[in-house]
């Protein structure tokens, strides 16, 4: 049965933003990326290289679940990105709400820290990437994640999530 949310979840750099617009592109279903939930003050912490404690993520992992929760109640398709580095994070905005699927982006740390090279003008420096691997608690079986490598196009990614989840697309007569 196909999800009505997806959490995309990985590392900075692991692609989050490329393969969510190339799910919204596919499906029709709109995405958020997960640094539109931040607060200001967070977005300035990490602009100076300073990771983020728990008590700074609260209120980002809960404008994320709220609006997870807003697209369940409306029956409303959706794709989200969050890090989601911490089981406690996942438990969060996903934990056991239904119709929600996590699926996790997995790369190594020289793949992502070349691409993370490659970026500009992003708030999110190359040198807080050692700080999420160091954080990342891999997404455990009872999660029941999707894991995909980022070896492939970001298309090939994002058809592979689909066919796996079996997602509907949005007609485009609705």
């Amino acid at each position: 049965m196909s999800p009505l949310v997806i959490v995309l979840m990985g590392v900075s750099g692991c692609g989050k933003s490329t393969v969510g617009g190339e799910l919204a592109r596919l499906l029709g279903w709109p995405f958020r990326d997960a640094d539109s939930f931040h607060p200001p003050a967070n977005i300035e912490k990490m602009s100076r290289s300073v990771p983020l404690t728990d008590e700074d993520r609260r209120p980002w992992l809960d404008a994320i679940a709220q609006w997870i929760d807003e697209r369940r109640a409306n029956r409303a398709p959706g794709i989200v990105s969050c890090s989601a580095l911490k089981r406690i994070y996942r438990e969060r905005i996903v934990g056991a709400r239904s119709g929600v699927r996590l699926v996790y982006l997995r790369g190594g740390i020289e793949l992502i820290a070349a691409r993370l090279a490659e970026r500009a003008d992003h708030f999110m420096p190359a040198a807080l990437l050692a700080s999420q691997f160091e954080a990342l608690q891999e997404p455990q079986a009872d999660e029941r994640p999707v894991i995909v490598s980022i070896e492939l196009p970001p298309a090939e990614i994002a058809a592979n999530i689909v066919d796996e989840l079996a997602c509907v697309p949005v007609s485009k007569g609705a």
